[in-house]
């Protein structure tokens, strides 16, 4: 099983498993736990469903909160091999097999960041996507590079429940089993990113006409 899946992750371009840059709708938790009860039972085309199913939104997860595209595949790749190789020691204890797999890439990135780069902010020039996965917030095209500068002004623990919410799909109580958090602690984190952000592009927007006016 470890082999199939090891050359399923490898042989295809990880670019074409996430064309466009708007997430998916939220991950259908059912289906992903009944694929992942086969697939403990040693169904390898249900382990193929697994990776198909969860590899776009682990993917954005992780290129959110690294630099570099590279690293993201890597580490997207990583995280698979480790899901597959966790199969035999899962218990779900009610949590869906999702929040599962997005705790085992949230340590994966963790540790990417504290071995690699321990203090690097996340890029505004990294080109994931993450500002139109942001529904709750209205932009312009040319907002989406202040959005990521916005981005970075964040707390680690906003930025991260932002890139699980609206970047992976994660309902409030996965992103919380995720993260070790409560699913009300995610909410306020939410809202109170969104809502920092909304003022932060407020502003720029106040602060633009008169930048043109002192460049003419």
């Amino acid at each position: 099983m470890y082999a199939f899946v090891t050359r399923r992750l490898v042989d295809p371009d990880l670019r074409a498993a996430h064309p466009g840059v708007l997430p998916r709708p939220a991950i259908d938790d059912v289906g992903v736990d009944a694929l992942a009860r086969r697939a403990m039972a040693g169904d390898i085309s249900a382990v193929g469903g697994l990776y198909d199913e969860l590899v776009g939104p682990i993917y954005r997860y992780i290129a959110l909160r690294v630099s570099r595209r590279e690293d993201a595949e890597d580490l997207t790749q990583l995280v698979f091999e480790r899901v597959v190789g966790g199969l035999p020691r899962y218990h779900a204890d009610g949590r869906p097999f999702a929040a599962w797999a997005f705790r085992i890439a949230r340590n994966a990135v963790i540790d990417h960041m504290r071995r690699d780069r321990p203090t690097e902010p996340l890029s505004p020039a990294h080109d994931t996507g993450d500002g139109e996965g942001l529904e709750a917030i209205s932009l312009r095209s040319e907002q989406i590079r202040e959005l990521r500068r916005a981005i970075t002004t964040l707390t680690p623990d906003q930025q991260e429940a932002l890139a699980l919410r609206f970047v992976a799909g994660l309902s409030a109580e996965e992103a919380a089993q995720a993260m070790g958090r409560r699913a009300g602690t995610i909410r306020g984190l939410t809202f109170r990113a969104i809502s920092a952000l909304r003022r932060h592009m407020s502003e720029a927007e106040v602060e633009e006409p008169s930048d043109s006016r002192a460049a003419s």
